[in-house]
């Protein structure tokens, strides 16, 4: 059994900061970056100073002892997290789960708090688009063209705090993925990539809980994209006999048409941008979100390796 539930978890505070297309986009956030250097000389320290913005917020706003720190972004060895986290004094566990890091830092968390291991933990990630266009794809001086099915990384940071003080937001249950591969070898095609991990965890987390589809309100992938999130409708329907009603891809429900983003927005920022900016501010109360990672590197790539994948999900009860 790979699923968890849990009694006294909470989301107790969050911050995020956006880049200028994510403020432009239909997720209104109120801190953003005018330009993707965000006065620094270089993306990657642009990116570490972003984190870093959220980090501080939430360690002044809360009284906290100590807090366990746990997360990643998607840049080698995960260092712009390493850079931020760099002589604050706070212990840290680094991941590197792709984009579905943010859901994996809060699984950890939530068992660290639900076995009172801890009482209170920082779930932390980012992404940058020209960070990592660089180290996926081409620099965007290269000019190169994008396939139609593509994705865009999203540019933004976000910082969640986690504890075992009630509040109106429960981390309910969570199921820790599986590393699937279909033999996809195209990089491009994230979203085909993905939908069958996110199948797949679907599945397990419904049988592991005994629970049927409509148990939830709402049901959220991220960042399978418009032509992934096609994919993992149809799996669902044709491996598992599931039928979704109130479903969306974050990725793909972000941008606005006239902002050109192909398939829609990638990378560890897009679950939590549109979980703490949108969905938890409005009416939903049982909701599922199933982050998605594509776990290939540019090594792996050039070997032309597939490329695996997972997909963890998360369980949030809302009560107002």
């Amino acid at each position: 059994m790979t699923s968890f539930k849990y009694k006294n978890v909470y989301i107790k505070d969050y911050d995020v900061i956006t880049g200028p297309d994510e403020y432009e986009s239909k997720i209104k956030v109120s801190n953003y970056i005018k330009d993707y250097y965000y006065n620094e000389k270089n993306f990657i320290d642009a990116e570490i100073k972003m984190q870093s913005f959220v980090l501080n917020r939430i360690l002044k706003r809360n009284k906290l002892n100590n807090p366990l720190v746990v997360g990643g972004d998607l840049i080698n060895q995960i260092i712009i997290t390493n850079y931020n986290l760099a002589n604050k004094n706070l212990p840290f566990l680094g991941l590197y789960n792709a984009c579905s890091t943010f859901n994996e830092s809060l699984i950890i968390l939530s068992n660290f708090i639900d076995r009172k291991l801890i009482t209170e933990g920082i779930a932390i990630t980012s992404s940058h688009s020209l960070n990592a266009e660089k180290q996926y794809r081409y620099p965007i001086e290269y000019g190169s063209i994008k396939k139609e099915y593509t994705t865009c990384t999203t540019t933004g940071a976000a910082c969640t705090l986690l504890s075992d003080e009630e509040s109106n937001i429960k981390i309910e249950s969570s199921t820790i993925g599986k590393v699937i591969d279909y033999g996809i070898k195209d990089s491009a095609n994230m979203g085909a990539v993905m939908a069958p991990s996110a199948a797949e965890t679907l599945k397990d987390h419904l049988k592991d809980l005994k629970r049927n589809i409509d148990y939830y309100d709402l049901v959220v992938t991220g960042d399978l994209g418009l032509l992934g999130s096609k994919i993992f409708k149809k799996l669902i329907k044709d491996d598992y006999g599931i039928s979704i009603k109130n479903y969306y891809d974050a990725s793909s429900i972000i941008y606005k048409q006239k902002q050109n983003k192909y398939q829609g927005g990638s990378g560890p920022i897009v679950v939590p941008l549109v979980l703490l900016n949108k969905i938890l501010k409005e009416n939903y109360k049982k909701i599922l979100i199933i982050a998605t990672g594509s776990l290939h590197s540019p090594i792996s790539i050039n070997l032309k390796k597939s490329i695996p994948s997972i997909s963890h999900a998360i369980s949030i009860e809302v009560t107002k």
